[in-house]
C-alpha cells in the first residue's frame, strides 16, 4: 500500500476537460445509481458560489473528488470519493482533513449508508463508519432521507438542525425543484 506525501495532496477546482471526464468516472464508479443525481445537474449546480466541486490531487495527479454545499454555518459533504485503485493510500483521510480546513468556519457533515447489520455489504458500511470516526467525525441524532435512500449522519464542529439542512437544500436545489425532491432530516 502506497502512502501519500501529505504536503502534495490538495483540493483544486477541476478546470481541464480530461480531469472532468475522470471525475465523472470516479463519481459513477464510487456511488450506486440510487445515490447519485445526474452528473450534469451536479456540474450545473457547481457554478454556484456556495458549492465546492474539487478534485483531490497528489501533485498533478487526480486521485479523487469532493462535492460540498455550504451555507448557514454548515457545510454538507455530498460526495467524497477516491479512485478505486488509490483507496487505502491515505487520500481519503487527507481529503477529509483538507475539507475540515477549507470549511473550518462551518459545521461539516455528511451522509453515509445506515449501519444495518442485515445489509449485504454491512462489513463495508462498518469500515466506512470507522474511517469517518478515525477522521474525527461523530454520529448525529438524525438520519437524512434523499429520494428513496435513508442515510446515517456524521459530522464535526457541532450538530446541524433539520431547519438548517432544509434551508441549505432549498437554496441549493431552488424553491421549485426542492418541492419535487424529497430531501429531509429524520429522527433516528
Amino acid at each position: 500500500m502506497r502512502r501519500t506525501n501529505k504536503e502534495m495532496v490538495t483540493l483544486r477546482k477541476v478546470e481541464s476537460r480530461s480531469d472532468r471526464k475522470e471525475i465523472k468516472k470516479i463519481f459513477l464508479e464510487a456511488f450506486p445509481p440510487e445515490e447519485r443525481p445526474p452528473y450534469r445537474i451536479l456540474c450545473r449546480k457547481a457554478r454556484k458560489e456556495t458549492v465546492g466541486f474539487d478534485g483531490v490531487y497528489d501533485g498533478d495527479k487526480l486521485v479523487g473528488m469532493t462535492y460540498v454545499v455550504k451555507g448557514y454555518g454548515i457545510a454538507y459533504v455530498f460526495f467524497l470519493a477516491i479512485k478505486h485503485e488509490e483507496r487505502g493510500s491515505g487520500y481519503g483521510s487527507q481529503a477529509l482533513k483538507l475539507l475540515k480546513e477549507k470549511y473550518k468556519d462551518s459545521r461539516l457533515f455528511l451522509a453515509l449508508e445506515q449501519q444495518d447489520e442485515t445489509a449485504k455489504n454491512y462489513s463495508q458500511r462498518k469500515k466506512r463508519h470507522e474511517f469517518y470516526q478515525r477522521c474525527g467525525l461523530v454520529d448525529m441524532p438524525y438520519r437524512i432521507k434523499e429520494g428513496t435512500v435513508v442515510y446515517d449522519v456524521m459530522g464535526t464542529g457541532g450538530e446541524v438542525s433539520p431547519d438548517e439542512y432544509k434551508r441549505l437544500i432549498e437554496d441549493y436545489l431552488g424553491k421549485i425543484m426542492s418541492r419535487f425532491v424529497d430531501m429531509r432530516f429524520m429522527n433516528k
